[in-house]
C-alpha cells in the first residue's frame, strides 16, 4: 500500500509545504464537533467536494479499497503441482530409468509428468480465476454528494472529506462522522458481533473509552443501515477504516465446499481407494508372471494417475462457477455456489407483487376523494405529461380544493425526487410527483420545512411527516400522512369535505371501503390521505388509485414453472382485491385457488399454516414477518423453497428460504447481503432463467462424471484382464498418461460448458437427497466402459495373433482406446436427447477439443519425435477407417439405451405437481 501511495505522489508532484488533508480516526472524530472535523476535513456539507480535489485526495490516500494480500507467483503455484504423490511417484519412476540407463523411458515419463501437471495446473488456475470474477459481481455502492449534486456512486471512489448520505437498507460505504441523522438505528454486527443494532445521533462526545461501541456519532464502513437515515463525512478509506482489520481476518478464512463438491471429493477419494488395491493386484501378478519389476511399478503409476479422478472435484468448481458468470449475462447473480445445486430442487417460488411480478412503473391513474368526487388521471411515467380530469374538465393548482388537498398531502409526505424521467426513491412516491407535476403542483414540497418525520415500515404501513409552513413558522405545525387505508382510516376522526371537517360516520366508511374495492377489482394499488394537527384526530382526505402493470413475459414464465412442477405463492401487502385480480391475469389464482391475509397467518400456529398452506396462492396484506412464517410452514411440509425481498426486514425470510432472492434495483444492501442470489433487474422471468440454468449445470456435470467414470473404468479394466490374463500389456505408460490428459483434458472440460437443452425447464424439480450417481447414470458408465474394454480388448487380440507384442499392436490398441473415448464423449453431452437431437456443432468447445484431441492423436502416430516417445508407428487408412468403424459403437449403444429409457418414460403417467407429492 507505502511503495503505491508513494509512486501516486511521485507522479502528482506534490511539494512538501503543500497540505494533504489527514485520516481522522474514529475515536478521534467522534470527540471533535460537527465544524471542526469539516474543518480538518476541509469539507463542506451544502456543496460537497469537486472532482479535481477528489483526484488530488485519491492520489494520497488511494482507493476506498482493501489490498489483498500478495498472491503467489504464478512459478510457485505451477512447482507447487509437483507435490502430488502419484507425480512424485512418477518422478521417481523417471529416476530410477535414468540408474538404469534407460534414458528413452526417463525422457517420455518427464515429457508425460509436464503435461499431466500442466493441464492439472491450468484447470486449478481457471477454477481460481473464475471464482475471483464472481467476487466482484456485486460491488458496492453508495450516494455521495459532489460538485452540489447527490451522485450515485461507487464505494471504491469514495475519499476522505466526502459528504455521504444514507438510508434504509444501505451499507455503510466508509467510516462517517454524522453530522446528521433521523431516527438512525445501524447494524453494527459485522464488525463488533453485537446483533441488536446500535442508535446513532450527531451529538460529539467528550471522551471515548477505547470500545468502538461507545462511539454513537461514527457509522463504520461495511455495517448496515436497519432504520433511518443519516448524513455524514467520510473520515477514513480502506484499510484507513475500522474495518479494515476485520477485512484481514476474513480473507484468511477458506470459503466452504458446496455439497456437490464435498461428495465429489467423498467419490474421487473412493475410486481412489479401489484403484490403488486393483493396481497393487495388477503389479504384484505381473510380478510372479516374470515381467520386469520397473515396467510393472511405471504402468502402476501411470495407471494410479489415469484411474484416479483428481480433476473431479475442480472440474466441479469451474462448471459451477462458469455457470454463475453465465447467469450473469441472464440478470441473474448467483452469491454462493451450492444454490446452483440447489435451483435445480426448487419447487415453491414466494414471489413478491411489486416490482418483481409487476414492472414496478407506478402511475396514478384514479383519484376519489373524501367528498365523493372521482377524478380520472392520464399520462404514464415518471413526468409531467397528462392530465386530471373530473367529469371530462381538466383540473389544475388549486381549481379543485378537494382534489388539490390529496395532491398536497402526496407531494409534502415524501421522500422522493423526479430527475430525468427518473425516480431517486420509491417508485409509489414518484408516482404521485408526477400527479403534482400534471397539476403543477409539484413546488408545494419546498413550500414546507420539515420537522420530523416517521418513515414508512412494512408492519406500521403509513408514513407521516410534521411540518410547517414557510410563511407561518411561529405554527406548531401540521402532521401528513399516507399509507395503507386500514391503517391510516384508524388515525382519523373527521373528513374534509369542501375544505371543511366533519365527523366520520360509519356511512362514509363504507363508501370508501366500496371504492377501493372498486379501485382494487381494477388491479390498483390503493393508498389513503390524511393531515391534521394532531395524530389520531386526523382529517381524511381521500384516495389514490395506483396502477403497476404486469411485466410483460411473466405470465408464460409461470405457466411454464406451473407445469413443470413449481408452485408460485404472491405475497403483497396490497388488499385482497388488488392482489386477487393482479394474480388472476397472471395465471396465479384460479377456480378452487385460496388467498390468506397476513392477520390470518399470525392467528394461525405453524402446524395449522403447514396443513393448508399448499392450497393458498396469495397472501394479501402480508408484511415480511409473515415471509418467515410461510417460508417455514412450508420447509415443514419438505418444500424448498425460493423467496423474493427487498427490504430491510425481508433480510431474515432471505436467510430461512433454501434460495434467498434480492432485487438488484430496488433491493437494500442488508436484503442483497442475507440473499443468495440478486435479480438484476428485479424480473420474476430471471427466476425461471437461473432454475434452467441451474438445472443444465448440474446435468452438465453429471455428463462430465459419466464420461470421466467410464473411462477410468475401462483403463483399470483393461489392464486388469489383460495381466490376468498373461497378455502382454496392452497400453505402456506413456499411452496410459496420454489417456488421462484426454480424460482430464479439453474433451471432458467442455462437457461442462454444453448449452442448456431448452426442455430442462420442463423437467420436475430434482429431490434435493438424490445421489448424483443414480441407477440409470451408473447403467450407462457400466455400459460404455464394458463396450469400450471388450473392442479394444478384441484390437489387442486381432492383432497379437502372431503372438509377438510389436509397435504396431500397442499403437492400435492405443488408438482404439482413445477413438473410443472421443465417441464416449459424444454420446456424453446429454443423458436424455440423442446426438442429432443436439447438433453437431451446437457446443463449438467441445467441436474445437474433440479435433485438438484427434489431432494430437494423429501426431502421436505420425510425428517421428512423438513416435519414438510414446512407442507407436504409423497406421494405414484402412486401419483409421476399421477403427472409427469398431469405437462409433459405444455411441450407438449409449444412443439405444436413451431410446429405451425416453420409451419407458412416455409409459408412465406424468406427475400432476411435484410440489404436492412431496
Amino acid at each position: 500500500m507505502l511503495n503505491k501511495r508513494e509512486l501516486l505522489l511521485s507522479q502528482r508532484q506534490f511539494s512538501e509545504d503543500e497540505t494533504m488533508v489527514p485520516v481522522l480516526t474514529s475515536k478521534k472524530a467522534s470527540e471533535l464537533p460537527v465544524h471542526e472535523v469539516l474543518c480538518v476535513l476541509q469539507a463542506d456539507l451544502q456543496v460537497g467536494l469537486n472532482e479535481e480535489e477528489v483526484s488530488r485526495r485519491r492520489a494520497y490516500h488511494g482507493w476506498n479499497e482493501f489490498d489483498i494480500s500478495e498472491e503467489e507467483p504464478l512459478w510457485k503455484k505451477y512447482i507447487s503441482q509437483f507435490k502430488d504423490p502419484l507425480i512424485l511417484l512418477l518422478l521417481a519412476s523417471a529416476v530410477i530409468s535414468v540408474l538404469m540407463h534407460q534414458f528413452d523411458d526417463a525422457i517420455s515419463i518427464t515429457v508425460a509428468i509436464i503435461i499431466v501437471v500442466t493441464v492439472a495446473f491450468v484447470q486449478e488456475y481457471r477454477s481460481e480465476k473464475s471464482l475471483e470474477e464472481l467476487g466482484k459481481l456485486v460491488p458496492p455502492e453508495c450516494h455521495c454528494l459532489r460538485e452540489g449534486n447527490l451522485q450515485h456512486l461507487l464505494a471504491r471512489d469514495l475519499v476522505p472529506g466526502d459528504t455521504v448520505c444514507l438510508s434504509v437498507g444501505e451499507r455503510v460505504p466508509a467510516d462517517l462522522r454524522l453530522v446528521e441523522a433521523t431516527d438512525l438505528s445501524v447494524d453494527e454486527s459485522s464488525l463488533t458481533g453485537e446483533t441488536s443494532p446500535c442508535s446513532k445521533s450527531c451529538v460529539h462526545q467528550l471522551s471515548s473509552n477505547g470500545d468502538i461501541t461507545s462511539r454513537s456519532n461514527v457509522a463504520f464502513m461495511g455495517t448496515l443501515v436497519r432504520c433511518g437515515r443519516a448524513k455524514g463525512i467520510v473520515i477514513g478509506t480502506g484499510e484507513n477504516s475500522e474495518f479494515g482489520e476485520v477485512f484481514k481476518m476474513m480473507q484468511a478464512e477458506e470459503a466452504p465446499k458446496t455439497p456437490l463438491q464435498k461428495s465429489m471429493d467423498l467419490l474421487g477419494k473412493q475410486l481412489s481407494l479401489y484403484s490403488f488395491g486393483i493396481i497393487g493386484v495388477i503389479m504384484l501378478v505381473g510380478w510372479m508372471q516374470g515381467k520386469r519389476i520397473l515396467d510393472m511399478f511405471t504402468i502402476g503409476v501411470s495407471l494410479a494417475v489415469a484411474a484416479i479422478p483428481e480433476g473431479l472435484p475442480i472440474v466441479v468448481t469451474v462448471t459451477l462457477a462458469l455457470g454463475v458468470m453465465r447467469m450473469v449475462k441472464k440478470r441473474a447473480i448467483i452469491k454462493k455456489l451450492p444454490i446452483v445445486e440447489t435451483l435445480g430442487c426448487c419447487n415453491v417460488i414466494c414471489s413478491d407483487k411489486t416490482g418483481t411480478l409487476t414492472k414496478n412503473e407506478m402511475t396514478v391513474t384514479q383519484l376519489f376523494t373524501s367528498d365523493g368526487l372521482h377524478a380520472e388521471v392520464t399520462g404514464v411515467g415518471y413526468n409531467g405529461s397528462g392530465e386530471v380530469l373530473l367529469d371530462g374538465e381538466v383540473v389544475h393548482g388549486f381549481s379543485c380544493p378537494s382534489i388539490s388537498k390529496i395532491v398536497e398531502v402526496g407531494c409534502v409526505c415524501n421522500d422522493s425526487v423526479i430527475r430525468n424521467h427518473n425516480v431517486l426513491g420509491r417508485p409509489t412516491e414518484g408516482a404521485l410527483i408526477a400527479l403534482a407535476m400534471k397539476m403543477g403542483l409539484e413546488s408545494l414540497q419546498q413550500e414546507y420545512i420539515r420537522l420530523e418525520e416517521r418513515p414508512f415500515t412494512s408492519d406500521q404501513k403509513w408514513m407521516s411527516v410534521r411540518c410547517v409552513h414557510r410563511t407561518l413558522q411561529d405554527k406548531p405545525g401540521l402532521f401528513f400522512v399516507k399509507g395503507a387505508y386500514e391503517q391510516v382510516i384508524g388515525l382519523c376522526s373527521s373528513y374534509n369535505s369542501r375544505g371543511s371537517a366533519l365527523s366520520l360516520s360509519h356511512q362514509q366508511r363504507e363508501l370508501y371501503q366500496q371504492q377501493i374495492s372498486y379501485m382494487g377489482s381494477a388491479g390498483l394499488r390503493v393508498l389513503a390521505f390524511a393531515s391534521g394537527s394532531q395524530m389520531g384526530n386526523l382529517t381524511f382526505v381521500g384516495l389514490v388509485g395506483i396502477i403497476d402493470p404486469p411485466r410483460s413475459g411473466v405470465k408464460e414464465a409461470v405457466a411454464m414453472l406451473v407445469s413443470s412442477g413449481v408452485a408460485i405463492k404472491m405475497i403483497t401487502g396490497d388488499s385482497q382485491e388488488t392482489a386477487v385480480s393482479i394474480a388472476s391475469r397472471l395465471g396465479l389464482f384460479s377456480k378452487g385457488s385460496q388467498c390468506l391475509s397476513g392477520d390470518e397467518v399470525d392467528r394461525l400456529d405453524l402446524q395449522q399454516l403447514s396443513d393448508i398452506v399448499t392450497r393458498i396462492a396469495v397472501f394479501y396484506r402480508a408484511s415480511p414477518r409473515h415471509k418467515l412464517k410461510i417460508v417455514k410452514s412450508l420447509q415443514n411440509i419438505g418444500a424448498v423453497v425460493a423467496m423474493t425481498g427487498d427490504g430491510v426486514n425481508d433480510a431474515v425470510a432471505l436467510k430461512a428460504a433454501d434460495i434467498g432472492v434480492a432485487m438488484g434495483q430496488t433491493g437494500t444492501d442488508v436484503c442483497k447481503e442475507a440473499a443468495d442470489m440478486i435479480l438484476v433487474d428485479d424480473d420474476f422471468q430471471t427466476i425461471m432463467s437461473a432454475i434452467e440454468e441451474g438445472k443444465g449445470i448440474y446435468n452438465n456435470i453429471k455428463n462430465f462424471v459419466r464420461f470421466q467414470l467410464s473411462t477410468s473404468i475401462a483403463a483399470l479394466t483393461l489392464i486388469s484382464l489383460a495381466t490376468l490374463m498373461n497378455f502382454p500389456n496392452p497400453l505402456n505408460a506413456m499411452q496410459i498418461l496420454w489417456i488421462n490428459i484426454i480424460m482430464d483434458g479439453p474433451p471432458a472440460q467442455s462437457l461442462g460448458v454444453e448449452p442448456v437443452d431448452r426442455d430442462v425447464i420442463r423437467q420436475p424439480p430434482r429431490d434435493v437427497r438424490d445421489s448424483i450417481i443414480t441407477r440409470s447414470l451408473l447403467v450407462k458408465v457400466l455400459v460404455s466402459a464394458f463396450v469400450i474394454v471388450c473392442g479394444t480388448l478384441f484390437v489387442f487380440w486381432r492383432e497379437l495373433q502372431d503372438n509377438v507384442i510389436t509397435p504396431r499392436d500397442t499403437t492400435m490398441t492405443f488408438t482404439c482406446f482413445v477413438f473410443f473415448d472421443m465417441f464416449n464423449a459424444l454420446s456424453s453431452r446429454s443423458q436424455t436427447r440423442m446426438v442429432h437431437e443436439l447438433g453437431l456443432c451446437s457446443n463449438r468447445t467441445f467441436c474445437y477439443a474433440v479435433l485438438a484431441s484427434i489431432m494430437g492423436q494423429l501426431m502421436v502416430i505420425y510425428f517421428p519425435p512423438l513416435q519414438r516417445v510414446f512407442q507407436t508407428e504409423s497406421l494405414s487408412f484402412f486401419d483409421l477407417l476399421f477403427l472409427v468403424t469398431l469405437t462409433s459403437s459405444v455411441c450407438l449403444v449409449s444412443e439405444a439405451i436413451k431410446t429405451v429409457e425416453r420409451w419407458r418414460g412416455a409409459q408412465r403417467p406424468l406427475p400432476s405437481d411435484c410440489f404436492h407429492e412431496v
